[in-house]
C-alpha cells in the first residue's frame, strides 16, 4: 500500500484526499518506484481545477525521484536499486510508490539529490526544450522570460547565462526581480510598475527581443507580442493567469510577421531516446554547476493542499517539493 494524494472532483486545494492505494507489480515495459521526493508544478493546479480535465478519481503529480524497486519485462535502461527521476504522463506522482511506464524514467546521477531530482525534471526539461528544441537561439540573442523568479524561471535565467544568451525577466515584486538577476537575468522588470512592454523596448533600444517565453498566458499575451522584434518568436507554454483568449491571427502580420507556438513538454519527451537525451543534457548542466536547483519550499505529502495554495498565491520562489 502507498499513501497517495487524490482528487475525486475538480475544484480548489480542499478537494485533495490522502488515501492508501495498492501498488502492485510492474508489467512489460514498466517499473515500480519508491519515491523519496515529489515535485510541484503549475500543471498540477490546472489538472486539479479542471482546466485540464482528468477522469476521476485521479492521483495528481507529474514528477518525482526515488529508487527502482521492481522492473518489468523489456526494461533495459533501469534495474532494481537504481536511483531514478522522471517527469511523465499520466499524473500520479503524489504518492509513496507507484507502478508506471519506464520509458520516461531516467537514471539519476549520484551527484544529484532525490529532492533536486524531483524538483528539476519537469521544469528543467521544459527549459531544455525552450532553449534547445523550439527555435534557434544563439549566443548574444535576447529572450524575454515571464515569471523569471519561479521554478522554471530561475532555471531559465541560469541556462541563458551559461550559454551567453541575454535574458530579460519579469516578476511581481522587487524581491523576485532581485532573485532573477542573482540567477542570471541581465534585467528584470516588475510588471506591476507600469508598462512593462515599453520597458522591454527601452532595454532593447527599441528593437524588441528575439524570443518571448511566456507561461503566464492571458495577462501577458498582448504585451509579449508587443515586445518582439520583427520575425520574432512567441513561445506560449503555459497559462498561470488563465488561457489566452482567441485572437485574430492577422495580428501577427501587423506586428512584424511574428511567429507563435504552443508547445508542451510531453510532446518532446514522448519518444524514449529523446527523453533520455534531454534529461542527460539537463543533468550535465546541473552536475557542471552551470544550473543550481534552488528548493525554497518543502511540504509533507499530507500538506499538499497547503502547497497548492502557496503556489497559486504566487508565494513560492524556486522549486517546491513534497516529501512522502
Amino acid at each position: 500500500m502507498a499513501k497517495t494524494a487524490i482528487i475525486e472532483e475538480p475544484g480548489g486545494p480542499e478537494k485533495f484526499r490522502i488515501v492508501d492505494r495498492e501498488v502492485g507489480e510492474p508489467g512489460p515495459g514498466q517499473i515500480r518506484i519508491r519515491h523519496e521526493a515529489c515535485g510541484l508544478n503549475f500543471i498540477d493546479v490546472y489538472q486539479r481545477s479542471g482546466l485540464y480535465p482528468l477522469q476521476m478519481p485521479h492521483a495528481l503529480g507529474m514528477e518525482a525521484a526515488g529508487v527502482v524497486e521492481a522492473v518489468g519485462e523489456g526494461v533495459t535502461h533501469l534495474k532494481v536499486g537504481d536511483r531514478a527521476a522522471y517527469a511523465a504522463m499520466p499524473p500520479g506522482a503524489y504518492t509513496e510508490a507507484r507502478v508506471m511506464n519506464a520509458a520516461q524514467v531516467c537514471p539519476l546521477p549520484d551527484a544529484i539529490s532525490f529532492e533536486e531530482g524531483a524538483a528539476m525534471m519537469l521544469k528543467g526539461m521544459t527549459v531544455q526544450y525552450l532553449f534547445r528544441r523550439t527555435t534557434p537561439i544563439s549566443k548574444g540573442d535576447t529572450v524575454l522570460f515571464h515569471a523569471a523568479a519561479g521554478g522554471v524561471g530561475l532555471l531559465a535565467c541560469q541556462w541563458a547565462r551559461s550559454e551567453g544568451i541575454r535574458l530579460i525577466g519579469t516578476a511581481g515584486t522587487e524581491e523576485k526581480c532581485r532573485l532573477a538577476r542573482e540567477h542570471g537575468a541581465e534585467a528584470c522588470i516588475n510588471y506591476r510598475d507600469g508598462d512593462w512592454a515599453a520597458k522591454v523596448r527601452e532595454l532593447t533600444d527599441g528593437r524588441g527581443v528575439d524570443v518571448v517565453m511566456d507561461a503566464v498566458g492571458k495577462d501577458t499575451f498582448e504585451g509579449s507580442l508587443d515586445s518582439l522584434r520583427p520575425l520574432g518568436m512567441m513561445i506560449s507554454f503555459g497559462n498561470a493567469s488563465g488561457p489566452v483568449p482567441p485572437f485574430n491571427i492577422g495580428v501577427l502580420g501587423q506586428k512584424g510577421s511574428l511567429k507563435i507556438t504552443r508547445p508542451t513538454l510531453f510532446t518532446h519527451i514522448a519518444v524514449h531516446e529523446t527523453c533520455q537525451q534531454m534529461a542527460a543534457d539537463l543533468f550535465d548542466k546541473v552536475t557542471s554547476g552551470a544550473v543550481k536547483i534552488r528548493i525554497d519550499q518543502r511540504f509533507p505529502l499530507e500538506d499538499v493542499a497547503e502547497a497548492h495554495r502557496a503556489l497559486e498565491a504566487r508565494k513560492t520562489t524556486g522549486q517546491t517539493v513534497l516529501l512522502p
